[in-house]
């Protein structure tokens, strides 16, 4: 082998050795981090598209009358390192996971930076994941559309579980 085939084979290496240590450092600092979420811009509300309905999954239970005249209330958390601890939830979404951005911080190795989103959505609350690497879990099945939680029903994030409540 000519020493010029050499050297342009050891800088190929060294190119593709340094490739690799950047990608590890950015997501790296992407977990620890998180992305740069981009606001949408608001439009005014008679200028407004339709806007869309999430579309509910397998695990969708048809709200009782009972349920739909009182929607939840509260969160509370029924397993994990904040078990016990009750929050009031906000009138339009609670985000979840580990960063201090979160209206739910959760901080364990098995939840996101942003993990899941919870809507509320004509008089009930719909849980959406957020692409999160280990999922969300209502009522032991993963969800992957945005999906209604019925009252009293667990919802799993990472090693936390809560459920929602009046």
């Amino acid at each position: 082998m000519g020493g010029l085939t050499l050297l342009i084979l050891r800088l190929a290496f060294l190119a593709v050795l340094w490739a690799f240590v950047f990608a590890i450092v950015y997501t790296l600092r992407s977990d620890l981090f998180g992305h740069r979420v981009r606001r949408m811009p608001t439009v005014a509300a008679s200028a407004a598209a339709p806007v869309a309905q999430p579309v509910l999954g397998a695990r969708t239970a048809v709200p009782t009358s009972a349920q739909s005249s009182t929607a939840a209330r509260r969160l509370v958390i029924t397993g994990g390192a904040k078990e016990g601890l009750e929050i009031d939830l906000p009138a339009e979404q609670l985000t979840i996971g580990r960063s201090s951005e979160s209206g739910l911080v959760i901080r364990d190795d098995y939840t996101s930076t942003h993990h899941a989103r919870l809507l509320n959505w004509n008089d009930g609350w719909v849980i959406q994941d957020l692409d999160s690497t280990n999922g969300t879990y209502l009522d032991g099945v993963r969800i992957i559309v945005p999906t209604q939680v019925p009252l009293n029903t667990p919802v799993k994030i990472g090693t936390t579980s809560f459920e929602l409540r009046r």
